[in-house]
Parts: C-alpha cells; sequence; structure tokens
C-alpha cells in the first residue's frame, strides 16, 4: 500500500477529532490526488495539476524529491537565518537580509495578497511540508515547516539578488566595531568570472521555417535551478530552469512565448551620503531644511555554536532613503533599492501564462524585474528586447554611479522610467536581437536604441567581447534552424584573443635577436601565431592563450580600475611589452610545472566533474572527470565555462557558466531542446545525478518532450506526491 493509500485510509477510519497536524496532512493527501508527476527518461518531472496551486503544490513536491537542500538553503539565505545552520561565518550575510527582509511585514503582504496568489503560496508551503510529512529521513537543517508567507522572502529569480550586492566586509566593519571589535580581512580573488547568461531571439524571416526562435543560455552556478514542466488544467503550461524552492518557471516557455533574463547593467540601487548627527542617545540626519530622527531598531541573528544556538544583537540604523550600510567620507551610508516582494512575484508568475507579446508586456507594467533585461519571442513571430524592468527616474545632473548626497532633496526618485522610455526593441528589421549581459545599444545591430537618448544611469555596462561574438553569428544567417541556432551558440571562437594576441606577437617581434626571451619563447609564440582563435579539447593554443590571458588579467586589473579603464583595453593599449611577454613565460612556467610541459590540449585541462551533491562542490584530479572545450565567457565564449584550479588540483574544474541551455521553435506547437549541467538530482545514488554532463560537455541537447505524445516511451516513472 502507497504512503499515500495509507495516509488516506488512517483518515477516514479515524472517529476522533482530527488535531490541527493531521487537518493538515488530510488536506495535504487530498490535494496530493489532484496532481500527477510524470518522471522522463532524464529524471525530469513534468507535473500536472487540476488548478494552478496544484500544480504548484507538486513542482515543489517534486522539487523537494531532487533536493530539499539546496530549497531549504535558498530560504535560510532570503530570510537571514543561514547562520542557524552554518554557525558565526554567515552572522553577517544574516544581517544584510535582515537589514530588507522583515517577517512582520512580509506577512502583512501575504495578508493582503490577492486570493488567488495567497491559494498558490499556500500549496507552495503545503507541498513542500507533505514532501517532509513522507520523507521522514530527510532532517532539515533549520526549517521544519515552512509557512506561505515565506515564499515572499525569495519572490525573484536571479542568481544574486540586488541585496548581496552590500558589501558584507563594509557591513562588518560599520556593525561590527559597535559589536564584535574589528572586521575580519577579506582574502585576495582571482579574477572574477564574468557572470549572467545569453538571450538570443531571431525573427521568422530569417528561419529556414518561417517561425521564431529563442536560445536560453542562463550563466549561473552550476545546479542552480532545475528542469522542469508544470502544467494545469487552468491554462498554466511552463516549461523550463525553476529556481530552487520556487514556484514559476524563471527562463523558459509555454506553447506560445519563451521569455530568456540576462542580468542588466541598469543602475536601480543607489547609495545615500547621510549626514548624521548625534543628538542626546539618539541620532539625527539632515533632509533639506529638516532635521529628521535616524529610525534604530534591534535585530537579532540567531546562530549555531557548538554548545548549541547563540545569538547576537545589533542595533541598526535607517532613514526614509533605507538601511545604513557602511560609512564613507565622514558620513554613514544608506542603501536604497527595489522592495516590493508581492507585485515580484505577481510578476515572475503571471508572465509564465502570457498568450503573446501584450500579456507579456501587461506583466512587465509591474517593474519589479530589477535586475535583468529580458529576450523575447512568441508564435506570433514577436521578438522583443526589455531593459531592465525598475530603473529609478532621477535628476541627471548627478553622478548615480557613486553616493549622492541624502540631504538635498533633488537626489530623490522621480517615479520610475516606463518601459516605453527604457531602450526597448520590437520586431527589428534585421530579424535578430541579443543581450549577453553587455550594453543595449548593440542588442539589435543598426536597429538598435541610440545611446545619447538615455541618462547614463540607464545602463553601466559597455560592449563585451560576447556581444561581438553573437553579432557575427547572427548576422551569418538567414536560414536558421534549431540545429543551427545550437551551432551558433556554441561557436567556438574567442574574439578576445583575436584581439589582443597581435599585441603580444608584436611585443614579441620587437626583440633584439640576442634576447634570450626571443629563443625560450619561440615555441608558444608560434603556436599562438597559427591559431585561428577558436577552441577545442585538442587546442594547445587554447591552453596556452587561457593561461596568459588569466595571468596577465592579475597582473594589469589593479591599473586598469585606477586608470577606470576596462581590462580589455588596458592589455590592448596600456600594457608594456615586458607585461605581455613575462604573462607569457610565467603561463608557461605553469603548464610545464603542472602537467610535465606546455603543449597541453585544454581539454586535459579544463573538466567538469561531479562527485558529490554538495552545494560547495570538491574536487578530485584522481576521480572521474570530463573535457571541456569552451572556456571562460571572458575571452568571448558564448558557451561559457567558469573553472579554475582549487586546492590539491592541477586540473581546472567549472562551477559556473552554461547551467541550463534550450532552443525553441514557436508556431503552430512548440518544439524544443534542452540540456542541464549534469542532471537534475541533487542526489549521488540517483542515474539522473550526472546522465546529461557529457551531452552537456559536447553541446548535444537532447529533445523536450513538451506534449504528452512526445512523453510516450520515455516515462521512467509516473506517480502522486506520496506514493
Amino acid at each position: 500500500m502507497t504512503k499515500l493509500a495509507l495516509l488516506l485510509a488512517a483518515f477516514s477510519l479515524s472517529c476522533t477529532p482530527l488535531d490541527a497536524a493531521d487537518t493538515d496532512a488530510a488536506r495535504w493527501a487530498r490535494q496530493a490526488r489532484d496532481v500527477t508527476i510524470t518522471r522522463d527518461d532524464h529524471g525530469i518531472a513534468h507535473v500536472r495539476g487540476r488548478t494552478d496551486a496544484d500544480a504548484v503544490f507538486g513542482l515543489m513536491y517534486a522539487q523537494a524529491e531532487d533536493d530539499f537542500n539546496r530549497i531549504e538553503t535558498n530560504y535560510l539565505n532570503a530570510m537571514g537565518r543561514l547562520a542557524e545552520a552554518e554557525g558565526s561565518s554567515a552572522i553577517y550575510r544574516d544581517l544584510r537580509m535582515k537589514l530588507f527582509v522583515n517577517p512582520d511585514s512580509i506577512r502583512a503582504q501575504y495578508a493582503v495578497s490577492p486570493p488567488w496568489l495567497k491559494s498558490l503560496m499556500m500549496a507552495w508551503a503545503d507541498g513542500l511540508n507533505f514532501y517532509l510529512a513522507t520523507h521522514r529521513q530527510v532532517k532539515p537543517r533549520v526549517i521544519t515547516r515552512f509557512e506561505p508567507w515565506m515564499a515572499l522572502t525569495f519572490s525573484e529569480g536571479s542568481i544574486g539578488g540586488d541585496i548581496e550586492t552590500v558589501s558584507l566586509r563594509e557591513l562588518e566593519a560599520f556593525y561590527g566595531k559597535r559589536t564584535m571589535g574589528r572586521a575580519r580581512a577579506e582574502p585576495a580573488a582571482p579574477p572574477r568570472e564574468p557572470s549572467g547568461s545569453n538571450g538570443f531571439a531571431i525573427a521568422p524571416a530569417n528561419t529556414a521555417n518561417r517561425r521564431a526562435l529563442l536560445l536560453i543560455n542562463p550563466h549561473t552556478s552550476f545546479f542552480f535551478r532545475s528542469e522542469v514542466q508544470v502544467t494545469s488544467g487552468e491554462g498554466l503550461n511552463a516549461y523550463g530552469a525553476v529556481t530552487w524552492g520556487q514556484f514559476f518557471v524563471y527562463q523558459g516557455f509555454n506553447e506560445r512565448a519563451g521569455w530568456m533574463h540576462t542580468s542588466s547593467g541598469a543602475d536601480a540601487i543607489d547609495e545615500y551620503l547621510e549626514t548624521v548627527e548625534r543628538s542626546g542617545d539618539q541620532y539625527t540626519y539632515r533632509f533639506g531644511t529638516e532635521t529628521r530622527p535616524v529610525t534604530a531598531t534591534r535585530v537579532v541573528v540567531p546562530f549555531r555554536t557548538r554548545a548549541g544556538m547563540a545569538r547576537k544583537e545589533f542595533t541598526v540604523y535607517r532613514t526614509h532613503h533605507g538601511p545604513v550600510v557602511r560609512d564613507a567620507e565622514g558620513k554613514w551610508v544608506t542603501v536604497r533599492l527595489m522592495q516590493e516582494p508581492l507585485k515580484a512575484l505577481t510578476q515572475s508568475f503571471t508572465r509564465t501564462k502570457a498568450r503573446g507579446i501584450a500579456d507579456f508586456r501587461a506583466s512587465m507594467e509591474l517593474h519589479t524585474n530589477s535586475s535583468n533585461n529580458t529576450i523575447y519571442a512568441d508564435a506570433d513571430g514577436n521578438i522583443a528586447y526589455f531593459h531592465a524592468n525598475f530603473v529609478p527616474r532621477r535628476d541627471t545632473s548627478f553622478d548615480w554611479s557613486r553616493p549622492v548626497d541624502g540631504s538635498d532633496p533633488a537626489t530623490e526618485w522621480k517615479g520610475i522610467h516606463s518601459i516605453d522610455e527604457s531602450p526597448l526593441v520590437i520586431n527589428p528589421g534585421g530579424g535578430w536581437l541579443y543581450n549577453t549581459n553587455n550594453w543595449p545599444y548593440s542588442a539589435a545591430g543598426t536597429d538598435s536604441p541610440r545611446r545619447d537618448r538615455f541618462p547614463s544611469y540607464m545602463d553601466r555596462y559597455e560592449e563585451n567581447p560576447r556581444g561581438i561574438h553573437a553579432m557575427r553569428v547572427l548576422k551569418a544567417r538567414t536560414d536558421f534552424t534549431l540545429p543551427t541556432l545550437i551551432e551558433a551558440a556554441y561557436d567556438t571562437w574567442l574574439p578576445a584573443f583575436a584581439d589582443l594576441l597581435p599585441t603580444l606577437l608584436a611585443s614579441y617581434d620587437e626583440l633584439a635577436p640576442s634576447d634570450p626571451r626571443k629563443a625560450s619563447l619561440s615555441g608558444q609564440i608560434a603556436a599562438l601565431r597559427g591559431w585561428d582563435h577558436r577552441w577545442s579539447e585538442s587546442s594547445v593554443p587554447t591552453s596556452l592563450a587561457v593561461y596568459w590571458g588569466d595571468e596577465l588579467w592579475s597582473r594589469v586589473s589593479a591599473n586598469a580600475d585606477s586608470e577606470d579603464m576596462s581590462v580589455y583595453d588596458f592589455i590592448g593599449k596600456r600594457a608594456t611589452s615586458a607585461q605581455r611577454l613575462e604573462a607569457l613565460a610565467t603561463a608557461s612556467g605553469r603548464l610545464t610545472r603542472d602537467f610535465g610541459r606546455w603543449q597541453v590540449p585544454w581539454g586535459e585541462i579544463n573538466r567538469f566533474q561531479r562527485i558529490t551533491g554538495d552545494i560547495v562542490q570538491p574536487f578530485d584530479d584522481a576521480k572521474p572527470s570530463i573535457p571541456v572545450g569552451f572556456t571562460s565567457s571572458r575571452w568571448g565564449s558564448l558557451a561559457s565555462f567558469g573553472a579554475r584550479t582549487w586546492p590539491g588540483t592541477r586540473k581546472m574544474y567549472g562551477t559556473s557558466g552554461n547551467s541550463f541551455v534550450a532552443v525553441v521553435e514557436f508556431g503552430d506547437s512548440v518544439r524544443a531542446k534542452a540540456v542541464t549541467a549534469g542532471g537534475e538530482s541533487g542526489h549521488p545514488a540517483s542515474p539522473h545525478f550526472n546522465d546529461q554532463a557529457m551531452r552537456y560537455s559536447k553541446g548535444n541537447l537532447r529533445d523536450v518532450y513538451f506534449y504528452p505524445s512526445q512523453l510516450r516511451g520515455h516515462v521512467g516513472r509516473r506517480y502522486r506526491p506520496g506514493q
């Protein structure tokens, strides 16, 4: 007898009044009868519910089956409760979240939520709680029961929310000196891997089948999202990537429309320099001709110790701009950012049911997708680029890239820019558009928005090597198909090296014949001179170029920052010949030290490895791994693999980059192919823990089973929650 059947039997036989726990369990069991979960031959969950709420219930249950640990961890982080599991090292991370996320405020917003959304949040909590009730062997680290309001604490699916832009080091320096002594120093970090994603949309005129195409290619840390399909009898039918613990498809498609979010360079967050004075036992701050009281509140951060739970208390401060997060120039610095969790959750879910561009745009009128641009395509043949969805309107006489004077009323926000006031491209004449976390001013080639028509705060990014690469592949043809769109997404050109290596070759050619570097570097220079700037697993020049580029980047990045230049420009224009050649010698020496020679094929170095279900993965050269041809997106690789060496390893192992890739064709019906890094399950014993790893490394996307007819013959298991 199944667990579900046993529960129902127990409830029907009981003749005594049910207590609250039994009432919940009975409700969960009843709802489970209206949900079906079908696992395909890659373990991907296709969840069907009678209503949207039923579908959400089943979606959360299925996610918990695959990786409950990641769900709980995301909400521990979102609610500022991570230290309750991980100890004192997470105290300031929790404090940062608690400055912005107040449970009482969130509960109040839940209370006034529209009934339809409240029912989804209730189903969200019920699905997770039913999973825990039917899987007693799963021991949550902290959250033993999920409450519906908690869904509002994590309402937007980006990998790093706006709150996480606040520096933990500076937060600790400000509040730590009042409570815990000196702040800890942050260790030196390696060159930062570019974050973000790729999105391409191609109009019917540029496709062989005269149907719009969409590339969905988020670049995030691996295993950050699950791949699912969620369907209901109320019109929900969305497929794609769901951030662990959320109940909406964040990057994906339905039968009529698709959406891909890329990180935006729009300035949606501002810092204010507050002129603060002490007045008796209180602080005040200036605003115009007024003197206002600084609000002081007590925040308690519980944290785990070996002896049990402890707590750290803070007195935190805020002005009408927001919480105080650091000090600078003798003033306190407050942060203002978007805080609309109810609207954000509404927008995140409603866009998954959009039937066309009008519906999708209507969801964007909520203006809460603060950190992302959006690439869109649909079955009517529309393609669109929507810029960041939350950009405050400001006085352009101020430099908003720096903290502004909080005492000056002219620095107040003046509403939010409308969609039409932001960079926007709909159905460009060239038949394609894209974003690669670069500026929006090349989004559609000659049909792009003009930079001089927008305030500088509208976007802080510049062009990047991936943008140059994307334009090249998108302009190359007018007969795109799903296979050729995949080819474009995995095109092997590395434009940064095509631009930067000639400076190295010129530096070498200028050496005198008697210079010892002429002979010691001759083999390396010959290899790079004859290279076509394309990555492959067998390519020795790729290895040499990446090691040279990483070494030179580390040497000059501080100088580039001090001169407010991009590192690319500094390497090409300001780096000295000595720096370029010394970086090559160091790179060659490192390769020789680690591999016995500098002539190492790239695939021997660059590896995908998944050996545990840990959120922070360990790596081991002695254990199995898979070669990966594509490189960091730093060099313009559209297929991104952010890899580096780790303690005890010589090889480089990836932890971010291509995490989910899908190509979609819209029309009378939808066709799609996809691949997920590693596999769907977070459990090493599962056959779906690593079953997509080889496909992932080769860019060999599999068919998506979107319709029931496509699932036939590919069903691994069909069941109801609790079975």
